[in-house]
């Protein structure tokens, strides 16, 4: 599939079972479930699908049954969280043969790396997987790298390197990646709550974590922002935005999940050494969510 670089991509929760074990199943319902509702591509085995809390061998057991369920009818994106190169380099090719569409690939982890070191990385990870359309995940906020303008600007050499998810926070960094390289690189929005911002400023998509739990919203705020109509989305936006928040706090996975559960939509249960939200935080969050349902838009107004 030749990757559509538009549109709303949900960063997709894996499921887990009481013993920690995965539930593929559950993980392929709630997949089936994104797409039915709407969205344009799939995003797993991102930060909200725990990918660093995976073997390596369950990582590929959750991308074959991703490829299995999604079937073509969307871009299937595979998040890349390694902290070898080696490694990184073996998860994408092993990605290739699944069918994935694309990897969108994070700098290395743990290890902070300097502006060289990530050039390095993602040079060595392009030319070993010249036929893998690769999305650079930017964001310096969690991870302490930043793939800044000068790094994206060596990159721009190779082909396969076609997008970048933006998660400075930043959003005059869509201004300046639009200024520096023009359309050379497809931008996406990668932060929940400064993504109709994002969308204003010339993002074609956004990766999402609250979509896990609100889709067709959504795919609305990205419909009519794509349409000019500000002023409509930023009535959903405007709804939606408490809830967007939960995905920029250190319990973004807990928070998304439970969030899925409460709307029937999937389980929160994470994996050690996450644990599941207790007390007062995941009374706020079940409070959060179930004001979000009781005063929903209508979508319908919208024709869409």
């Amino acid at each position: 599939m030749k990757v559509d670089w538009k549109g709303v991509y949900p960063a997709v929760s894996t499921q887990f079972r009481s013993d920690q074990t995965i539930d593929l199943d559950a993980t392929q319902t709630v997949i089936d479930n994104q797409i039915n509702d709407g969205v344009n591509g799939i995003i797993c085995l991102g930060t909200v699908g725990e990918n660093c809390a995976l073997y390596p061998e369950e990582k590929r057991q959750v991308l074959k049954a991703a490829h299995e369920v999604v079937s073509g009818r969307v871009p299937l994106i595979a998040g890349t969280a390694e902290s070898i190169t080696s490694a990184a380099v073996n998860y994408m090719q092993d990605a290739n043969k699944i069918g994935i569409d694309g990897c969108m690939v994070m700098p290395p982890m743990v290890y902070r790396t300097s502006d060289t070191e990530t050039v390095d990385y993602y040079r060595a990870l392009a030319n070993a997987t010249p036929d893998m359309p690769i999305m650079i995940y930017n964001n310096p906020v969690s991870y302490g790298v930043d793939v800044n303008l000068e790094i994206m600007s060596q990159l721009a050499e190779f082909e396969n390197i076609v997008a970048v998810k933006e998660s400075t926070t930043d959003t005059r960094r869509i201004t300046e990646l639009y200024n520096r390289f023009d359309d050379r690189f497809t931008v996406f929005s990668g932060v929940d709550d400064i993504a109709l911002e994002s969308l204003m400023l010339g993002a074609t998509g956004w990766i999402s974590g609250l979509t896990n739990a609100f889709p067709a919203e959504s795919v609305a705020i990205y419909k009519l922002a794509s349409q000019g109509r500000y002023a409509e989305a930023l009535e959903i936006y405007r709804w939606f935005l408490p809830l967007l928040r939960l995905d920029t706090i250190p319990t973004l996975v807990q928070c998304i999940k439970l969030a899925e559960q409460v709307c029937g939509r999937g389980s929160e249960q994470v994996r050690e050494p996450r644990q599941n939200l207790k007390g007062e935080a995941r009374s706020q969050v079940i409070t959060m969510v179930e004001q979000a349902i009781a005063t929903r838009p209508d979508l319908s107004k919208y024709n869409l």
